[in-house]
């Protein structure tokens, strides 16, 4: 069931990386020479990405298992973006953030 899963999951994500050359393309026949998007189109698709990531961001920093977390996981992550936006190396990033969550849940924080 789990190769089942993982190769749904590979030809899926495949074919999501695939498809946007191909619509590109297809844009570019249907609008002639020209292969850009619309201006309008290209800020909300900008838009639509990152709101997307915050989401995935928020929901992996404050749930576990479906449920919140604790304060200790986004503490951790609190800590390892701050450090990432004063653009410390990535090493210390994910070590920091880990010491903080580690940190906190062996002084009892949940």
């Amino acid at each position: 069931m789990n190769l089942v899963a993982i190769l749904v999951l590979a030809v899926g994500t495949y074919a999501f990386r695939l498809a946007g050359p191909l619509l590109r393309s297809r844009l570019a026949r249907a609008q002639g020479d020209e292969a850009a998007l619309p201006p309008r189109l290209t800020e909300l698709l900008s838009t639509a990405a990152t709101v997307l990531l915050v989401a995935l961001i928020a929901t992996t920093a404050l749930t576990d298992g479906g449920r919140f977390a604790g304060i200790a996981l986004p503490a951790g992550v609190l800590a390892g973006a701050l450090l990432a936006w004063r653009k410390a190396p990535f090493v210390v990033v994910v070590v920091a953030a880990a010491l903080v969550a580690a940190g906190l849940r062996a002084l009892g924080v949940p």
